[in-house]
């Protein structure tokens, strides 16, 4: 169970990874050490699995986003679902119900790119494309 501490020690790790422990518990009251085991504790719960950079694709130089749905043919869904995981145009794949098994969330650097990513993918099941135009939502926190 994640306690009112916890939860505060959560936020100010979804708002900043890179806070110290010190300005973490000067924020929540706490002291350094004890902001330091309550968050090895959620780690070794699997509740904290992990910190990293957020990446802006568009300073990488990809200048579209997209969302592409696949309905595997017969046969091809295991076989996609290890080849997906080597591409690296994709940021997010899901499987899912419904008419389509799988979503993802590719960024790509030019129309070429998306019709080449596209080929790649249509031996394995018909795909559907939707260009993203914005983003509404950067990043939702799970506590707010």
């Amino acid at each position: 169970m994640v306690d009112e501490l916890n939860q505060q020690i959560l936020k100010c790790l979804q708002e900043n990874a890179r806070l110290s422990n010190a300005e973490i518990g000067r924020r929540i009251g706490i002291s350094s050490p004890a902001v330091a085991e309550r968050i090895r504790k959620m780690e070794d719960l699997g509740i904290i699995t992990g910190f990293k950079a957020v990446i802006s694709p568009f300073e990488m130089g990809y200048q579209f986003k997209a969302i592409i749905t696949l309905r595997a043919f017969m046969g091809k869904l295991k076989p996609f679902l290890e080849k997906v995981k080597t591409w690296n145009e994709v940021i997010n794949c899901y499987r899912i119900t419904g008419n389509e098994n799988i979503v993802m969330e590719v960024v790509l650097y030019n129309q070429q790119h998306l019709e080449q990513f596209i080929d790649q993918i249509i031996s394995y099941g018909e795909s559907k494309t939707q260009i993203v135009l914005s983003q509404v939502v950067r990043y939702n926190p799970i506590l707010k």
